[in-house]
């Protein structure tokens, strides 16, 4: 089960490239074939193959040898190993199913943030249903604390976005979203590690000059590691923190 789920991770990932490139763009995840952005050559099974082929052709497109994104290797390479890694975590279950939904739209959406700096709301509305639907089946304990949650997260990142003027609305919409799947408490954990997320990466970025000064950065990655970090480890780092770390201070 555990290479089943890599090789569906892999093979996923690599749609979920397409999708997070295309619907931004409002174009069809079906039609046309996939093909290389700069010479138009249409992408053989073998240069579709996930990961490898990528490797097999030095990151090279074989009609105009221009380079090919990393991005499209990486994540696919990630989804394989978020999913290998979410039976582990949060075991064999039917919150097993919300933890593939939870990742899915991640890779997706992280994908469109970081080419086009947008988190769609069609890709929001298609997997807030699927999440109404799979909270339905399989809800939070006590149930309202998906409710509570969802406020929760729509009030911080709005509150958020009006005073600092910085942030998309897009990423409101999303942290409603995420509060309603991992509840009220996870949430504030979520967005607290997406911030400390951005702040370190986005120092190094400054510190290397990868990125300039006021030059804006996509939030959307980061809600994605802080909600996972949240989601898979929530409870124990909390546990950690108010039975070790405070025992320190205090």
């Amino acid at each position: 089960m555990t290479i089943l789920l890599f090789i569906y991770g892999l093979i996923l990932g690599s749609f979920f490239n397409v999708v997070g490139l295309r619907v931004p763009l409002k174009q069809s995840i079906v039609t046309p074939r996939s093909a290389c952005p700069n010479c138009g050559h249409q992408l053989t099974p073998f240069e579709l193959i996930p990961v490898l082929s990528y490797m097999l052709q030095k990151g090279k497109c074989r009609g105009c040898q221009s380079r090919i994104s990393p991005i499209y290797p990486t994540f696919e390479l990630l989804t394989g190993i978020l999913f290998v890694l979410a039976p582990y975590v949060i075991g064999w279950s039917g919150e097993l199913i919300v933890a593939l939904t939870f990742i899915t739209m991640f890779i997706i959406i992280t994908v469109s943030d970081i080419h086009y700096m947008i988190i769609p709301d069609k890709i929001l509305i298609w997997f807030a249903g699927i999440f109404l639907l799979e909270r339905m089946i399989w809800p939070l304990t006590p149930w309202w604390d998906s409710l509570l949650g969802a406020v929760t997260g729509f009030l911080l990142l709005l509150t958020i976005a009006v005073v600092s003027k910085g942030m998309g609305f897009g990423d409101v919409k999303l942290y409603a979203l995420i509060g309603f799947v991992i509840g009220f408490k996870l949430v504030l954990l979520s967005f607290f590690l997406a911030t400390l997320y951005g702040a370190v990466i986005g120092g190094l970025a400054l510190l290397f000059r990868i990125v300039k000064k006021r030059q804006p950065i996509p939030f959307g990655p980061f809600i994605a590691a802080g909600t996972m970090t949240a989601y898979f480890w929530g409870w124990d780092i909390i546990d950690f923190y108010f039975n070790h770390l405070l025992r320190i201070f205090y």
